[in-house]
C-alpha cells in the first residue's frame, strides 16, 4: 500500500507531509515524557522486524493479487501508539530513501495511512476495548483480527481519497474504491492472524508488555534481552532468506490500478517537483526495488538483451543475483531501521532528563 508520487499532487503531498510531521512532533513529545526506557531496544528490533516483514508479499488466493503486512497494529500493541507511530515512520523513511519503495512526495501519505490509522484509530477504539483490562489468548486473537481489518480498510480509503483529491490520475473514485476496499479486506485478515500470533508470543513471554504496564517488571517472565534477541534474529532471517519467497503478484494497490488502467504503475511527470524528487530518490536509493544497484553499463547491456532467449546459465545467474540482492537489502534495511529508531529513542531519552 506504498503510494507512488504519480498518484499524488504537490498540494495533497505537502498537506500530508505537514500532517505526518505534526504527528511525529506530537508523538516525540509524548514518548519523551512517558515511554519506559527499557522498551528502547524492543522499539528498535520491532522496527527492523516490520521492515523485513513488509518485504514478504503473500498471495491473495483467486485474485492474482498479493499483500504485505502494514505492521502498525503490532507496534501499537507492543509499544503504545506514540512509539509505534515513530517506529513505522522510521521504517517508511528508510524504505523511501534507500530502497525507492514509495515516493518521496507521497511519503507523508504513506506514513499517515500506515501509521495513523492503526495507532490512533484501530488500536485505541477497537483493540483496547475488545481486549479489556484482562487479556486472554482468545481476546487477543479476536481483537487483532478485527483491528487489523479496520486499520487496513481505513488506510486503503486514505489512498483512494488522496489519489482522487490529487486529480492527476485517471482513477475514478467509485471504481477505485470498489477494488481497493475488498482486496484490502483479505490483506487485513492475514495481517490480523499474524498480529495475533506475534502478540500472543510476547504475551506468553512477558505479559506486562501487552498489558501496557510501566515500568516493566524486570524479574517476571522471559528476560527482555531474550525477547529482543528473538525479534532481531527473526528480522534478519525474514529479510535475509524468507524474503526470497515473496509473491510476484502485484500488491493490492498495484492490482487495483491495473484493473482500472491496465497498468500496475502510473508514470509521474518528468518535470517539476515530481521529476526533481524522482531524480533525488534515484540517487539516494542504494538498493532500488530491494535489489543490487547496477552500474549504468550493466543496465544498458540488460536493455540490449531484452527479448533475446536467455541461456539456462544466464537465468540461473540472474536468479542468484536476485536472491543476493534481496538478502542484502533485507539485512541492511533492517539494520538501518533499527539504527534510526534507536537513535531517535535515545535522543528523546536524553532530552527527557
Amino acid at each position: 500500500m506504498h503510494m507512488a508520487d504519480a498518484l499524488i499532487s504537490p498540494a495533497v503531498g505537502g498537506t500530508l507531509w505537514a500532517a505526518s510531521a505534526g504527528a511525529i512532533a506530537y508523538c516525540s513529545a509524548k514518548v519523551k515524557k512517558e515511554m519506559d526506557h527499557s522498551k528502547i531496544p524492543l522499539m528498535g528490533v520491532l522496527g527492523a522486524f516490520i521492515f523485513a516483514a513488509q518485504m514478504i508479499n503473500f498471495t491473495i488466493p483467486a485474485t492474482g493479487s498479493s499483500g504485505h503486512l502494514g505492521g502498525g497494529l503490532i507496534l501499537a500493541i507492543l509499544l503504545g501508539p506514540h512509539a509505534a507511530f515513530l517506529t513505522i515512520a522510521s521504517v517508511l523513511v528508510v524504505q523511501a530513501l534507500f530502497f525507492a519503495d514509495g515516493g518521496l512526495l507521497a511519503l507523508g501519505c504513506n506514513i499517515f495511512n500506515l501509521g495513523f490509522f492503526p495507532a490512533f484509530i484501530a488500536y485505541p477504539l477497537f483493540y483496547r476495548p475488545l481486549v479489556g483490562d484482562r487479556p486472554t489468548q482468545g481476546k487477543i486473537a479476536a481483537a487483532s483480527l478485527i483491528s487489523a481489518v479496520v486499520g487496513l480498510q481505513l488506510g486503503a480509503l486514505g489512498v483512494v481519497l488522496e489519489t482522487v483529491f490529487s486529480g492527476i490520475s485517471s482513477l475514478p473514485f467509485s471504481t477505485f474504491i470498489m477494488l481497493m476496499q475488498p482486496i484490502h479486506l483479505g490483506i487485513g485478515a492475514v495481517e490480523g492472524v499474524v498480529s495475533a500470533a506475534v502478540v500472543s508470543f510476547v504475551y506468553r513471554a512477558k505479559p506486562e508488555i501487552v498489558s501496557g504496564m510501566q515500568p516493566l517488571n524486570i524479574s517476571s517472565g522471559m528476560p527482555m534481552r531474550i525477547i529482543v534477541l528473538v525479534f532481531f534474529a527473526v528480522a534478519l532471517f525474514t529479510g535475509g532468506m524468507i524474503s526470497w519467497f515473496a509473491s510476484e503478484n502485484p500488491d493490492g494497490l498495484e492490482w487495483s490500478i491495473k484493473k482500472v488502467t491496465g497498468k500496475e504503475e502510473l508514470e509521474a511527470e518528468k518535470n517539476g517537483i515530481h521529476g526533481s524528487l524522482s531524480s533525488l530518490q534515484e540517487k539516494l536509493a542504494i538498493f532500488p526495488g530491494y535489489a543490487l544497484k547496477k552500474p549504468e553499463a550493466a543496465i544498458t547491456k540488460d536493455a540490449r538483451q531484452t527479448g533475446q532467449t536467455a541461456t539456462p546459465a544466464s537465468k540461473e545467474k540472474r536468479e542468484e543475483e536476485g536472491k543476493l540482492g534481496t538478502s542484502v537489502s533485507g539485512i541492511v534495511g533492517g539494520l538501518l531501521t533499527l539504527g534510526l529508531v534507536f537513535v531517535i529513542a535515545t535522543v528523546l531519552k536524553k532530552l527527557a532528563r
